[in-house]
């Protein structure tokens, strides 16, 4: 598998060429979501940071159900404003704190290459 760098502006040509298995082997979270917030895939990684089980979160929206802390000007809001001008990159640093211990995490969000959906990648500091 390539490695693929967390943060980098070419990481939605890689994850385009992946499997959802080589997804699932990446160091950091990918969570890919639709543009209400619906969560279409989450990674292994990302379970392990939060303490989910991906394939519990599926289909649950990420920003109501499963991760409530974001429901904020300064994470969700960022995610509307950039699926509303079609052009959501962004980075920047939060804390994960819903049902679980305060972590202090790097938050990448990046549309998809496809267009139809929205990556937020997550790595601990």
């Amino acid at each position: 598998m390539e490695r693929v760098n967390f943060g980098s502006e070419d990481i939605g040509n890689k994850l385009a060429e992946m499997s959802d298995r080589d997804i699932d082997k990446l160091a950091f979270g990918a969570i890919n979501l639709d543009a209400n917030g619906k969560i279409l895939s989450y990674n292994k990684a990302e379970g392990e940071i939060t303490g989910r089980k991906p394939e519990e979160v599926i289909g649950k929206n990420f920003f109501t159900e499963v991760a409530p802390c974001t429901k904020t000007d300064d994470f969700f809001g960022k995610f509307q404003e950039g699926v509303k001008s079609g052009n959501l990159s962004t980075m920047f640093e939060y804390t994960f704190d819903y049902q679980m211990k305060p972590t202090k995490v790097k938050v990448h969000m990046k549309k998809s290459l496809d267009g139809e959906s929205y990556w937020v990648f997550v790595k601990r500091v």
